[in-house]
């Protein structure tokens, strides 16, 4: 299988508004944890809680839970899970404004979509169905599904598995940027989502809205007269 034209897009702060679930979702999880006496330190401040998104989970916990065992992260894991899922349903997050009308016009000209993210699998899938965005993705690609140690190499296995020729990634955070550059991909930083000062300026574009994507995109398709 050969792929002409792809857009590989991170999850968290590029097409959701993952601040307003991420941050209740934690602050849940760490609840439990000290309910269940597995953690008696303090819950972290919504900076540093923010500051992890976009971090594969074994980076996430060694963050957050720095002198927890792999038992109690293991348990972090599922009652995050559990906090995120339960708040997705209670319609506390929605995609950035105009995610739904680009993606959609991205899929109308045949160029296949993929989703490229260091989260659960569990937890992409349930984004992806909540919002109805499963029909305009070829493959849903994450950490938790292929346990992969990097994006770098989350990316790598995703353009091989497709034969994709030409792509780029999307992504609000350096670690998004690196794996694009690390599979010689044009890169395009968010600059609406998790990203510090000067996070994104190895980015080969920066876009401040998500309706500014298209604009930005090399494919002759979407440029023809």
């Amino acid at each position: 299988m050969t792929i002409q034209y792809a857009v590989l897009f991170d999850m968290d702060g590029t097409l959701l508004q993952t601040e307003k679930l991420a941050t209740p979702a934690f602050l849940r999880t760490f609840d439990d944890l000290r309910k269940q006496q597995l953690w008696d330190g303090r819950t972290p401040t919504e900076s540093e809680l923010t500051n992890v998104l976009g971090m594969t989970l074994e980076d996430l916990w060694k963050t957050l839970l720095p002198d927890a065992n792999h038992e109690v992260k293991l348990v972090a894991d599922r009652l995050m899970l559990k906090h995120e899922l339960d708040l997705l349903k209670e319609g506390i997050t929605d995609l950035y404004p105009g995610v739904r009308e680009v993606l959609r016009e991205l899929k109308s000209k045949d160029i296949s979509l993929f989703v490229a993210s260091n989260g659960l699998e569990k937890y992409i899938d349930a984004v992806c169905e909540h919002f109805g965005l499963k029909a305009v993705f070829t493959d849903l690609y994450s950490a938790g599904r292929f346990q992969t140690k990097s994006k770098n190499d989350l990316v790598r296995q995703l353009i091989n598995d497709y034969g994709i020729q030409q792509a780029v990634m999307v992504g609000d955070r350096r670690s998004d940027v690196e794996a694009g550059k690390a599979n010689q991909l044009l890169t395009i930083g968010c600059d609406f989502g998790f990203a510090k000062p000067g996070e994104l300026e190895q980015a080969d574009q920066i876009i401040t809205q998500f309706d500014q994507l298209i604009t930005h995109l090399p494919f002759p398709v979407l440029h023809t007269t």
